[in-house]
């Protein structure tokens, strides 16, 4: 019977809750969505543990494979070691011929620039070299002369 008497009812709340809401509400709106960083950590974990997988499956088959083809490579050894060495010394020669066929197209097309007077890298240094050169080449023509005029100074009845 105390629930029929209208004296008895619960008086109604106060509204004075509704601005601590609205700034409640605004707080929210600020804070960061959280659905973004559980999507990515979910694919970070997930990526983890596929790597995971992935090194350990390609740990144990290196392991098998070491322990079942190491027998095959001991018994064949005599056969492996003169290819493995012909298989070496072909390639290094071929890297070298390609190494000395760069160097002489490089000092080709130098040379075809130069000659052309389109002035390469370092083409002043060659025209000082080529000075250089034939005022060493005078100076020694010069002494052999001198020397020869000397000799015939010093030699008797010549």
């Amino acid at each position: 019977m105390a629930e029929s008497d209208p004296s008895q009812q619960r008086p109604a709340r106060p509204t004075c809750i509704a601005p601590a809401f609205t700034s409640l509400q605004k707080i929210l709106s600020h804070a960061p969505n959280t659905t973004p960083l559980l999507a990515f950590l979910f694919i970070f974990f997930v990526s983890a543990l596929t790597l995971l997988i992935l090194t350990a499956l390609a740990l144990s088959v290196t392991v098998l494979g070491f322990i079942f083809f190491t027998p095959l490579v001991l018994f064949t050894s005599p056969i492996w070691l003169p290819g493995c060495t012909l298989l070496f010394l072909t390639a290094a020669g071929f890297l070298l011929a390609c190494g000395f066929g760069g160097a002489v197209a490089a000092g080709s097309t130098w040379m075809f620039r130069y000659f052309w007077g389109m002035h390469p890298p370092g083409s002043n240094r060659v025209g000082s070299a080529r000075t250089r050169i034939y005022d060493t080449a005078s100076h020694v023509k010069d002494y052999v002369g001198y020397l020869q005029s000397k000799v015939r100074d010093v030699a008797p009845g010549a």
